[in-house]
């Protein structure tokens, strides 16, 4: 028989040889012999009290023989010769989709305005060392898009929306490890994810599909409300059946395009705020009750943390423990701060976004003239306060914790991680008071909840402004733009996704029904 039971583990126990299987016949009243394996289902840590513990869910095999690990597989075909599916953008959405048109039998057509993954490497540098920006090649817009400099967190709530076993099996094919399909936090690696983007780029080319890169789509064709071909930046004109726009929250010049063609779209509400920086030894004091160093058996602690603040909620926001914080502009004369994490998240930092709601109904009504655009606006007009009082280059405004919460300009600032440098700048008076006011209020009360969490030791960063899509493109029960016929707006640049998870099964989700027209 197969039981799945659920055992705790000390962190004590957690080195001893084979406590899983002991704990395992004791809770099933069987003797240890009879067992022939075990099976990690989900792994968790419980650090709630000192005595901390691993939960962990397993499915234990008595008196029965332990299936071999099988490989993940996927009924992938040769498309070379099949109908065109046109996907803009290669990020975790446009690759999901284009392997899931693969398997659909149709041929992805890959349109990437930025280098491979490899390539855009000489272009994180000079945003970091010489604060150039590359508008098509930076943190946010290249082979494997936002996702694959920003952690590779892979949690996520939207379990509604698709497979997400599938999506994990599916980078497990690629070249993550299966670890990813047992921890409750999963997570890849910042400096793993390359090699898997590379693999997910090689399958959709062996099997026919094609990814086009520095191909910038600047232009849509559009009669009588059909889609029918696409301008490159170079000139070139592509013909089209469908389209899968996965783009991406960044690309601010296809909302502008598309509000020149007049096709349809809606403001959205978003978060706004910045990146807390804090040693990771006081988070890993708070979350596991420790001096000094944490046991090694743990990883980096995180948290997670929200508060709401005159009807709006201040909560943080892609926490990365063990990481550093990376300067995710997409243009030059603005300032933007994420945040990313290696694998083994071994950093001397914790950062976080913390950010505040912003009803773009309700909070920004002098940008109402924008339309659907407002947000988008508004979020620009504070990345370039952040420029100037950064001093005009990719240098941030930062300031103590404490300064923020108490009005003061800091003398000076904690070390940080942040590689192009900090500049002291007021943001307690800089931020406008619909978003510093309720940060000051947040960080008071996440002092509370954890102790040693309000410090001077820690700065903050501004500003984190990309959280998700200010804008919304709107699509029908067929996920098909209501307006546009054979136009799919997808992932988190339609205002349909919240990161890599998310975004990949809406990928799958968007081919299934552009497959579905032609």
């Amino acid at each position: 028989m197969v039981k799945t039971i659920q055992l705790r583990v000390s962190i004590e126990e957690e080195t001893m040889e084979g406590i899983l299987k002991k704990k395992a016949a004791y809770h099933l009243h069987v003797d240890e012999k009879e067992i022939n394996g075990i099976q990690i289902i989900r792994k968790s840590i419980d650090a709630r009290k000192p005595q901390i513990f691993f939960n962990y869910k397993v499915a234990v095999y008595v008196q029965e023989p332990m299936p071999k690990t099988s490989g993940h597989t996927f009924d992938y075909k040769d498309v070379s010769k099949a109908k065109e599916i046109h996907i803009i953008g290669f990020g975790p959405a446009g690759m999901y989709a284009a392997l899931r048109c693969i398997e659909l039998g149709y041929k992805p057509i890959v349109l990437e305005r930025g280098k491979k993954v490899r390539e855009r490497r000489r272009d994180l540098r000079a945003i970091n060392q010489q604060h150039t920006v590359d508008e098509d090649s930076n943190y946010c817009f290249g082979e494997g898009g936002a996702g694959t400099y920003s952690d590779g967190k892979l949690y996520t709530r939207s379990l509604k929306r698709g497979d997400v076993r599938r999506i994990f099996e599916n980078l497990v094919y690629h070249g993550a490890t299966e670890q990813i399909l047992i921890d409750a936090h999963p997570h890849i690696g910042t400096n793993k994810l390359p090699q898997i983007v590379e693999n997910i780029r090689e399958t959709i080319l062996e099997y026919g599909g094609e990814i086009h890169f520095e191909s910038r789509v600047v232009d849509f064709i559009i009669k009588n409300n059909v889609l029918q071909a696409l301008i490159l930046k170079n000139g070139t004109e592509m013909k089209v059946n469908s389209v899968i726009l996965a783009t991406g929250h960044s690309a601010r010049d296809i909302y502008y395009l598309l509000q020149k063609r007049q096709v349809a779209l809606q403001a959205k509400s978003f978060a706004m705020g910045v990146r807390v920086e804090h040693p990771q030894h006081i988070i890993d004091s708070i979350q596991y009750h420790c001096e000094g160093e944490r046991n090694e058996l743990l990883p980096a602690a995180a948290y997670s943390l929200v508060q709401q603040v005159k009807d709006r909620g201040v909560y943080s926001f892609c926490m990365c423990p063990g990481g550093f914080i990376v300067p995710a502009a997409t243009a030059d004369g603005e300032v933007v701060v994420n945040g990313m994490s290696p694998s083994k998240r071994n950093n001397l930092y914790a950062n976080s976004g913390i950010v505040v709601e912003i009803n773009v109904e309700q909070d920004i009504p002098k940008y109402d003239h924008f339309g659907a655009l407002k947000g988008l606006e508004y979020q620009k007009d504070l990345e370039k306060l952040a420029y100037t009082s950064g001093g005009r280059s990719q240098t941030a405004p930062a300031q103590r914790l404490t300064d923020f919460v108490e009005g003061k300009l800091s003398v000076d600032l904690n070390d940080t991680s942040y590689q192009p440098g900090l500049k002291s700048a007021p943001l307690h008076s800089l931020l406008p008071k619909l978003i510093g006011s309720r940060l000051r209020t947040g960080f008071k009360a996440f002092g509370d909840k954890m102790h040693g969490y309000y410090t001077a030791e820690a700065n903050i960063v501004g500003v984190e402004s990309r959280t998700s899509s200010p804008v919304n493109i709107p699509r029908n029960e067929q996920l098909e733009h209501p307006q546009i016929k054979g136009l799919f707006p997808c992932g988190e640049g339609g205002g349909y996704a919240g990161g890599i998870v998310s975004a990949a099964m809406d990928g799958e989700r968007c081919a299934e029904a552009a497959v579905k027209g032609i």
